[in-house]
């Protein structure tokens, strides 16, 4: 038997996937403002990127492009337009709805927070053996692409998400079973003698 140390078994929190990804979103958020600016948070940075990455993006878009859930991305834009660090135009394409870009003081705020967020970045990647890092970042990658699937999936109308019932095969009529087919055969016989014993009682008679 080995003299090794035995695995410790994962059980509990320890072993809860969904857990273990908040705490390490945990510690990347507070790299992040340890490392970044003070008045630009990380998820403010997103917003920036995203923004900065189209001219123009609806706060639908900005949903999908980020990751963050609509209600908090709606306070974020708010807050960020108070601060100057965007701007809100009528769409070109929609005139229901509104985009929003980076202002001037978006660029720098967004220029100035870059530096850091990389570094924020590689402090925690830092606690990952080098060896292992490329696939932690792949399996991220993996699960932001379920995660995009899921939401272009939610964004279906309704009548695209169900599902087409193929209508019933009718089966022709078949001839009469095998079984009906012998049970004809047999009365037919006795059908005949009938007829015969008929015949002789009125010759008798």
């Amino acid at each position: 038997m080995s003299k090794g140390k035995a695995k410790p078994e994962l059980g509990g929190l320890d072993g809860s996937v969904t857990h273990l990804l908040h705490r390490a979103l945990q510690l990347a958020l507070d790299l992040h403002a340890e490392s970044g600016p003070a008045e630009i948070t990380q998820r403010q940075y997103t917003v920036l990127s995203a923004a900065a990455a189209a001219d123009g993006h609806t706060q639908n878009e900005l949903v999908r492009a980020t990751g963050i859930d609509r209600s908090t991305l709606a306070d974020l834009v708010a807050r960020m337009l108070a601060k100057g660090l965007l701007e809100r135009q009528r769409s070109a394409t929609d005139a229901r709805a509104n985009t929003v870009r980076l202002s001037e003081a978006g660029r720098l705020a967004l220029t100035a927070s870059a530096g850091p967020a990389a570094a924020a970045d590689q402090r925690l990647l830092s606690y990952l053996p080098t060896k292992k890092r490329e696939g932690f970042l792949k399996s991220l990658g993996m699960l932001a692409s379920a995660a995009d699937g899921a939401e272009e999936e939610d964004a279906k109308p309704a009548k695209d998400k169900v599902a087409k019932v193929k209508p019933a095969k009718v089966k022709p009529a078949k001839e009469k079973p095998a079984r009906e087919k012998t049970m004809a055969k047999i009365a037919k016989p006795e059908k005949k003698k009938k007829k015969k014993l008929k015949k002789l009682k009125e010759v008798a008679a």
